[in-house]
Formats: structure tokens, sequence, C-alpha cells
């Protein structure tokens, strides 16, 4: 062990030459030393006398950067790494046959085994593991650290992927960027979609714009955001919202689905539009309870309805969940049902005023008659007071005589 130590360091030593070292001498001695190329391994470098314009190029392993003519400050390391590569600059290889396919691409770095190893042309990419960008030919900007992240990227451009086999087959898609284990794997062309999770977005194929945290998303879809499971997430705590005040629309949730959104209530949104008529004839059927929910520690009395119950009157106001259980009541659908029975009972009211000669209908309106009326009234008997007083007083007559007054003839 010893000898074989000391050889090696007799074989380093033989490697280093002013300006330049060879593990294996190319054919043709390099005419420049200023090049400061430096190769280690059987055939490395062996192309680069063709053209003495690359420089600063280092090769350690059998056939690294084998084919480099003129490409210039580029790092192989490992066998076959840079195999291919002629005129591409500032690439970086580390792994068996990383970066095996460039061949003009610049500013690249490759590290694990075949780590970006059909690359032709792309540049500006960072692969880190094994087959990490495995298929890549001309796809720019892009980060893969992770084993077969990105592994068959082709063209696709400005993607991250993080994590084993995150990314794994998207081709084309661009601008995307994805965190975990399997997270958008099965995305080939969508672009610009974030995955935040273990298997987040992992069922994304063609869709763009989406956001799944913790979510596996759906195939086709775009401009969604998904966040957690169900089933997996069971309550949800979002700072920010209880103390600030804004004016618009109430949101509401699918429990089904747990799609969030608002009511609609435009026209351009509805279909098979018809007056209620008789339909809220059975809401005195329903019975207004008081209670306590059992998940409220404070005890705070409420008021409502019993969805059970209300199933049995209109079965189209209860609320269901993800397994068609009923869960609670569309309180904001009550609201326009009542307004439809007390218009229908201001109706009834008319109709029997008709019927008995009554001209004012409204209660109120009556109300406001009857006021007047007795406003009048009142005035009338004022005024006939300061009259008698005034007679008395014109006359000198005592308060007896005020008892037999009655009125005063014109004539006399």
């Amino acid at each position: 062990m010893k000898t074989l130590y000391q050889s090696h360091l007799i074989l380093i030593g033989t490697l280093v030459v002013a300006g330049a070292a060879y593990g294996q001498q190319p054919p043709d001695p390099v005419t420049s030393d200023s090049l400061a190329n430096t190769a280690m391994g059987t055939n490395a470098l062996l192309h680069l006398n063709l053209d003495e314009s690359g420089c600063h190029n280092t090769a350690s392993g059998e056939d690294a950067l084998y084919s480099d003519t003129s490409g210039s400050f580029n790092t192989a390391t490992g066998f076959s790494s840079l195999f291919s590569n002629t005129t591409g600059n500032n690439n970086t290889a580390a792994g068996y046959e990383s970066l095996y396919s460039n061949s003009t691409g610049n500013d690249n770095t490759a590290s694990g085994y075949a780590a970006l190893s059909a690359n032709t042309t792309g540049s500006y990419n960072t692969a880190s593991g094994y087959e990490a960008l495995f298929t890549n030919t001309g796809g720019n900007y892009n980060n893969a650290s992770g084993y077969f992240a990105l592994h068959d990227n082709t063209n696709g451009a400005q993607n991250s992927a993080s994590g084993v086999q995150a990314m794994f087959g998207n081709k084309t898609g661009s601008y995307n960027t994805a965190s975990g284990t399997d997270a958008l794997y099965s995305n080939t062309s969508g672009s610009t979609n974030i995955a935040e999770g273990y298997k987040a977005g992992f069922n994304l194929t063609t869709g763009s714009n989406n956001i799944d945290i913790g979510n596996v998303g759906v195939a086709a879809e775009s401009g969604v955001m998904r966040i957690g499971t169900a089933g997996h997430q069971t309550q949800t705590f979002i700072a920010g919202i209880n103390n600030s005040t804004v004016t618009g629309a109430g949101v509401v949730v699918d429990p089904s689905t747990g799609q969030l959104g608002v009511l609609a209530s435009s026209e351009r949104f509805k279909t098979a539009i018809a007056p209620m008529g008789s339909d809220t004839a059975k809401l005195e059927q329903l019975r207004p309870v008081s209670f306590k929910l059992k998940s409220d520690a404070t005890g705070t009395r409420q008021y409502g309805l019993i969805a059970e119950e209300v199933a049995k009157v209109y079965p189209e106001l209860v609320i269901r969940g993800e397994k068609g259980r009923i869960d609670g009541v569309r309180y904001d659908e009550l609201a326009p049902m009542l307004l439809n029975e007390v218009q229908q009972q201001q109706s009834k009211l008319a109709i029997e005023a008709e019927r008995n000669g009554v001209q004012d209908v409204h209660i109120a309106a009556q109300d406001a008659k009857i006021a007047q009326l007795t406003a009048q009234l009142a005035e009338m008997h004022a005024a006939f007071e300061k009259m008698r007083k005034d007679v008395l007083v014109a006359h000198n007559w005592s308060p007896l005589h005020a008892k037999r007054f009655v009125a005063v003839p014109e004539d006399r």
C-alpha cells in the first residue's frame, strides 16, 4: 500500500508542467502555455489541440471534455462528463456522463450521475442529482435539485424543481415551481404552476396558472388554487381577517368540494326564472328554535332551524357534506321566501278590503288618516273654546252665563 501511495505521488508530480498539465499527453502538444488547460484521465480534453483557442478548461476523468475544441472555462469531473462539448463555455459537470451531450450550451452546472446528460444547446441550467434534467436539450434557466428532478424536460425554460422526481414528466412547460417529492410529477406542458408539498400538483398535466399546496390538483385545470386535502386538514385558521373590515359579497363554501365563492344574483347567472307563487306556503311548517352548539364552550344561545326538519319540508334548503350527510340550512334563501310570503299576505288584505268597500287598504295609511282626523277635531275644539271665552269677555258674562251660552244670532 505504501509503495502504491508513493507511485501515485510520483504520477501526480509528473502531471504538473508550466502553463498546462495532462494525465495523458494529447496527440499534438499544445503550443501555448497561456491556454491554462488541465487534463487528467484517458482521452480527457483529447481534441483540444485541434483548435487552440479553448482555454482555462479542467478535465478530470476518462473521456472528460473529450470533444472540446474551442470551449473555454469548463470544468468536467467524471467519466465522459462534458463528453460532446465543442464550443460551450463556462460549464461545470461533476458526475458520470453529466452534461454528456452538451455541444454549444453555456453556463450550465451539472452535479450527479448523468445530470443534464442530453443537453446540447441549453444554457444557464443547474442540475443536482441522479439524472436531474436528464433529457433537457435546449431548455434554458432551469434549476433541478433531486433524484430524477425535471428528468424528461426537453425545451421547458425557467422551471425550478426541488425534490425527488419533482416535475419528472415536464417536457415543454415553463415558469413552473415545484417543491417536494413528486411535486408536479405529471406536468408536461403546463406553465406558471406552483406546487408545494409531497405530491403537490401531481395530477396536473397541461393546466397552467395553478397553485397547489398539499393538494394533488386536477389534470387539465387552469387558474385554480387548492390548499390542503379533504380528510387530512379538518380546520382552517387564517390571520388578518377578523379585524379587517371590508364591504362586499359574503364568501360561501361548497361543503361537497370545499370550493369557496360568492353567491350569484345577476340574471346572467340564472335560468328558468319564475315567480315563487305558492311555493312559500309551507314556511309555517318550519319550527324556529333556540339552541346551543356542542362545540361552543361558552354556551352562547343561538336561534335557527333544525336542518333535518327543514329537509322534510324544503329538501332544497339543506346543505349536505361531501358524503351526502345533512349539515346545515341555507338561511340566505329564507329571506326572499319570507318576502314572497309577506307580499302574498298584502295581496290577500287588498282583496279583502276591496270586497268590504274600504278605500284605504293599507293599515299604516288608515292609522295616518285617523291621526289626521283626530288632530282636526282637536283644532276645532280649541277654536270653539276660544270663541266661547271671547263672547264671555265681550258681554261681561259670568261663568254661570257660560253654561247657558250656546250661540249668538247674527241679528242681535
